[in-house]
């Protein structure tokens, strides 16, 4: 089995995925179609390394850090609930 975490970096949104990189203290957008489509490669190829199975893990989030605010997790972890992938 594969664990694949699953950070605010590539995030669900209603507009579909949205890039980021996180730099200081903060996440910041990644407007460069080269970096986001690097950064969405990057997860299929982890998602393809899974020989048995795939766990994806994907943070509850924390209101009290402003990086990891529940906001950036949420949108993805529907958006792959909606799409089939079964909570464990």
């Amino acid at each position: 089995m594969t664990v694949l975490a699953w950070d605010a970096d590539l995030r669900y949104t209603s507009n579909g995925f949205d890039y980021f990189k996180f730099r200081g203290n903060k996440w910041n957008h990644v407007n460069q179609e080269q970096r986001q489509h690097y950064l969405k490669n990057a997860y299929r190829v982890l998602m393809t390394r899974a020989r048995q199975g795939l766990i994806i893990y994907i943070p509850e989030g924390d209101e009290e850090d402003p990086s990891r605010l529940t906001e950036y997790y949420e949108g993805t972890y529907q958006y792959l609930k909606h799409v089939g992938i079964k909570e464990i």
